[in-house]
């Protein structure tokens, strides 16, 4: 089993910055294949970052430049750095795990809410 637990939602204005964690647990032995999505009431859920097979990581166009992934392998955590925060980037914003070796499996956690007010 995986567990994902993020934290460090919140208030903010925009223009502002708030930084997101995801701590995994259990069966997961790699930051690789953890990704951040996001979900705005009424629209998609989106990828907002993740961490590929070799490790690279890979941004949707609508945060790049102002969001940064970053990494602790040895805690199993990744970091969502955001900056210059949007009203649109107002969402809540789930950690994601999928291994790109067995097992493997499609794993969330229960996400965190960022309220970006103008």
């Amino acid at each position: 089993q995986v567990q994902l637990v993020e934290s460090g939602g919140g208030l903010v204005q925009a223009g502002g910055s708030l930084r997101l964690s995801c701590a995994g647990s259990g069966s997961i032995f790699s930051v690789n294949g953890m990704n951040w999505y996001r979900q705005a009431p009424g629209k998609q859920l989106e990828l907002v970052a993740g961490i590929g097979s070799t490790g690279i990581i890979r941004y949707a166009d609508s945060v790049r430049g102002r969001f940064t992934i970053s990494r602790d392998n040895a805690k199993i955590t990744v970091y969502l750095q955001m900056n210059s925060l949007k009203p649109e980037d107002a969402a809540i914003y789930s950690c994601n795990y999928r291994p790109f070796s067995p097992p493997y499996g499609d794993y969330w956690g229960k996400g965190t809410t960022v309220t970006v007010s103008s």
